[in-house]
């Protein structure tokens, strides 16, 4: 138990009915005090367990007094833990993934795989929550009127500007992916007043993606961001869509980021291609006819040539 004298706590806010509780106690985290977040912690560790554990249980495993776990309730906006114990199985009855488990070398295949799908899927239905749609509108619009399209990332982000490219030149305007600093520099250093660059960044604070973004910026580029809110790269972006990072980088963790920013790029492109009309619909149908003759003839077993 920790020897500080209990305070007394006020009751924050009330939790909007539809607000997952799991992810609002990683969301306040950092604002919680030493000893409740020993509490968020044991929560976290097994959801299902805390919900259906007695206060002084909860208490002994987060190695609190009885009185902590009722102000960590508090400071949730819940009236005790009774309410705590409600909210979390609806967290759970609604089938979201309610914590990005640690994998760990004494983990099974079944196990770690498990905790990668969690992981991954609670970070999408975190970043579905907070989706922004007025920003997700403004990048349409910008995207559908650029003259040229780039998108900038390195290493994970890398690959996830080449499928960016992928999904993009399929529309009726240039689109290139650019990985290599030095050349995302070069090709900064030439765009005008029609350019659109995305910048793809997990944390944005990578130097020279910074670096680049303000020199696309001086040459009259707009500049779209997938990225951290209230990062550095964010700040020097017109367009912002915040994600929240879902990465710890002194823990292995699956990439979960690359995959919401995946699903971002395709709500993009599906909002250009919607708005260019159903007359822009023949245009994808010639550049998937296209790809037929590449394809394997399953009925037949043969190669089709080009």
């Amino acid at each position: 138990m920790e020897g500080d004298i209990e305070q007394p706590a006020l009751r924050q806010a009330p939790l909007e009915e539809s607000a997952n509780i799991i992810e609002e106690i990683r969301a306040r985290g950092p604002a919680l005090t030493p000893a409740e977040r020993k509490v968020a912690d044991a929560v976290l560790d097994d959801p299902a367990a805390a919900m259906k554990s007695s206060t002084a249980v909860l208490a002994r495993k987060a190695g609190v007094s009885d009185p902590t776990v009722n102000r960590f309730c508090l400071s949730l906006g819940c009236a005790g833990f009774p309410e705590l114990k409600l909210r979390l199985a609806q967290s759970i009855a609604r089938g979201v993934p309610f914590v990005n488990r640690h994998v760990s070398a004494e983990d099974t295949t079944e196990t770690y795989a498990g905790k990668i799908f969690d992981a991954t899927t609670s970070a999408l239905s975190r970043a579905q929550d907070r989706l922004d749609m007025a920003q997700i509108g403004q990048a349409v619009d910008a995207l559908a009127s650029a003259s040229r399209i780039s998108f900038f990332g390195i290493g994970g982000s890398g690959a996830v500007a080449v499928d960016a490219q992928h999904k993009f030149v399929r529309l009726d305007v240039p689109a290139i992916a650019q990985s290599d600093i030095v050349m995302q520099r070069m090709q900064a250093a030439g765009m005008d007043d029609g350019d659109v660059v995305v910048f793809i960044s997990n944390t944005g604070c990578t130097i020279s993606l910074i670096e680049n973004a303000r020199l696309a910026a001086s040459r009259g580029a707009k500049l779209l961001a997938l990225t951290a809110a209230g990062s550095p790269l964010a700040d020097v972006c017109d367009i912002v869509i915040g994600i929240d990072p879902v990465e710890d980088a002194d823990i292995y963790v699956p990439m979960a980021s690359r995959i919401v920013h995946l699903v971002i790029l395709d709500i993009l492109a599906t909002g250009v291609i919607l708005g260019r009309g159903p007359g822009f619909h023949a245009r994808l149908a010639r550049i998937k006819e296209s790809l037929r003759s590449g394809r394997t003839d399953l009925a037949e077993g043969r190669m089709i040539e080009l």
